[in-house]
């Protein structure tokens, strides 16, 4: 198994593929960054929550357990999903100048000086940074 060289991409990735095929839930492997992200989709409504496993003697490190959201009709709380920064093409923001997701309706994941946080959040609070993800 060969390592990625862009966890985001392929936490993400792995979301979109969990909905493709309607789980309801989808193990990734743990960072920090992708515990931030997590956290984001649940506070936004986006996924039902998620759990971080301990390790187990077949996977060493920790996995993030997302739970997956959907309407009643099975359609997912997640439309789209899309990496915005790449590693070998940066995209930073500054605090004037955030994005908008889908006219306002998304949301954008935002690494900055004062930690992961939203879109909004990060306007509220003046900082720029790095733009992770967008969901809409």
């Amino acid at each position: 198994m060969s390592a990625t060289t862009d966890p985001i991409a392929d936490f993400l990735t792995r979301i979109r593929n969990a909905i493709q095929a309607a789980h309801e839930i989808v193990d990734i492997p743990a960072s920090r960054l992708k515990r931030d992200c997590a956290r984001i989709l649940t506070e936004e409504g986006y996924i039902d929550g998620f759990d971080v496993e301990a390790p187990t003697p077949d996977h060493p490190g920790e996995l993030i357990r997302v739970r997956l959201k959907y309407t009643s009709d099975r359609r997912s709380a997640i439309a789209g999903l899309r990496r915005a920064s790449r590693p070998g093409r940066r995209r930073y923001a500054s605090a004037s100048a955030l994005p908008k997701v889908q006219g306002g309706m998304g949301t954008v994941i935002m690494s900055t000086s004062s930690g992961v946080m939203t879109g909004h959040q990060a306007r509220r609070a003046g900082v720029g940074g790095e733009v992770v993800a967008e969901v809409w």
